[in-house]
């Protein structure tokens, strides 16, 4: 476990440590002020690795977090915290960023469980809408970038209503035909991590990754319920219940969307973050294979009759039918 930094001591002779604010397997998470620029607050990420790490690999490790530090240092993107800074002390580097005010969607979401009540479906889209934005901007990075940690205790939502994508501690450059080690060795979430992500060898992960990230983290917005794993999914395709057996507001649209997301194999995923928000938002054609969701010949007779217009004409049709068959039995 790292050790914790101090509260009040000051690195680099500039982050003055107020608290810790999130902790992981590989590091801490905490709130700083930039003693140079008064009054600004900033969060500091600190990445320790594994003192069991053999040295090339520790080697290999840390030049890489050098090199995508310096990549996130020239994102620009409103749905992105800035990275302003990044250094090392001893045997650990630290990556510096705006600090976000606000709650989590891990939190709102809980607090709505409280007052059992579902999230609104309109917000959860509107969130949605601005993580897609951000995703498809680090996507076509060169090389891309890819999250693998989406989750809603990575998504802040500021006061003004904007959503952060807060959290790059699994972020990967995909170099073509080059092996690269992630910032920190992880595997993200389970609930919200895709099949290929498990395991130490990242070279199967790619931009539809964290499409799946983002339906799983998504069903568990608009459902209050953490889907089904990845592997649990594998061994029992029936383990991931529709969203719309557990909330029957949501549309039927959005249900699909998000279930297409999620199919377990990637191929079987939209191929881009592009794609997948054309679904939610332009109500493109979702291939329903594997998404549990084939209709019965009934669900399709009551999907065609389900507007005012074509009810008018069931009803019309059968009452004429019925004041014929009268007619017959009255001759």
């Amino acid at each position: 476990m790292p050790q914790k930094i101090k509260k009040s001591e000051v690195l680099r002779n500039r982050y003055k440590i107020i608290d810790r604010i999130g902790q992981g397997g590989m590091g801490n998470i905490y709130l700083a002020e930039d003693v140079r620029l008064s009054g600004r607050l900033c969060a500091l990420k600190e990445v320790e690795y594994d003192r069991k790490t053999p040295q090339n690999l520790l080697n290999e490790a840390r030049d890489q977090f050098l090199k995508e530090a310096t990549v996130l240092a020239r994102l620009d993107h409103p749905n992105l915290p800035k990275v302003s800074d990044f250094f090392s002390i001893g045997q650990k580097d630290f990556l510096i960023m705006d600090y976000i005010p606000g709650k989590d969607l891990r939190t709102i979401m809980q607090e709505s469980r409280q007052r059992k009540q579902f999230l609104n479906e309109k917000d959860v889209l509107n969130w949605a809408y601005q993580i897609m934005d951000a995703l498809i901007f680090l996507h076509n990075q060169t090389p891309p970038l890819v999250h693998r940690d989406i989750k809603p205790s990575n998504l802040k939502i500021t006061p003004d209503g904007l959503i952060k994508l807060v959290d790059f501690g699994l972020v990967k450059a995909l170099a073509p035909e080059e092996v690269t080690v992630t910032v920190i060795q992880g595997r993200g979430t389970a609930m919200y991590t895709p099949l290929e992500q498990y395991g130490d060898d990242s070279r199967h992960t790619d931009v539809r990754s964290d499409i799946y990230s983002l339906g799983a983290t998504l069903y568990h917005l608009l459902t209050n319920q953490s889907p089904a794993d990845a592997r649990q999914q594998f061994l029992d395709p029936n383990s991931l219940i529709p969203l719309r057996k557990i909330n029957p507001s949501i549309g039927s649209q959005t249900e699909k969307s998000v279930l297409w997301a999620m199919s377990l194999h990637p191929d079987e995923r939209p191929a881009s973050v592009t794609i997948l928000k054309e679904s939610f938002f332009g109500g493109s054609d979702i291939p329903l294979r594997g998404l549990g969701l084939e209709k019965s010949r009934t669900d399709k007779f009551f999907d065609l009759v389900s507007g005012k217009v074509e009810r008018t004409l069931v009803w019309i049709t059968g009452l004429l039918f019925f004041i014929s068959l009268i007619a017959a039995l009255a001759r």
